[in-house]
């Protein structure tokens, strides 16, 4: 750690911090995003059953693996800057069916067959949060981007 002395050393420290702060956040993005998705995938893993047979998970608990394609689906987004101090980034299921296992609704021909909820991005979510390692991602990056 060096020391500052006098203003003008003072802002452009403060600057080249912003700018390592900016530099720091894509990659604590994607740390964070990448521990969503495992936590997400992991929620997919917890049951599964052969194709044809019911499913096996109770109401309300993440749908039952049959052939893995939900949970191989997943792709993300590269994070960018949506304005200052502010960033965009997207992670999440891409297969056809990934929206009414997690949200329930009518489904089928017709829309005659009724699907239960299965959320499994949503207790993911919420356990990422509660947890610290998260915090710790964004602790780290932007930790060592704060050093003078």
């Amino acid at each position: 750690m060096s020391a500052v002395t006098g203003i003008s050393e003072c802002i452009a420290a403060l600057h080249a911090m912003a700018t390592r702060v900016e530099a720091a956040t894509p990659r604590a993005l994607d740390q964070g995003m990448a521990l969503f998705e495992g936590r997400a995938r992991s929620n997919l893993s917890r049951y599964s059953h052969q194709r044809g047979t019911p499913t096996p998970s109770p109401p309300g608990q993440p749908p039952a693996l049959i052939s893995g394609r939900l949970r191989s689906s997943f792709q993300s987004t590269a994070p960018v800057q949506a304005g200052a101090g502010m960033w965009s980034a997207v992670v999440g299921p891409t297969t056809v069916y990934a929206r009414i296992q997690e949200e329930g609704g009518m489904a089928g021909r017709g829309h005659r067959s009724r699907i239960p909820k299965r959320p499994y991005l949503r207790p993911a979510a919420d356990d990422l949060l509660r947890d610290t390692a998260l915090i710790a991602v964004f602790e780290r990056s932007w930790g060592t981007a704060l050093r003078i």
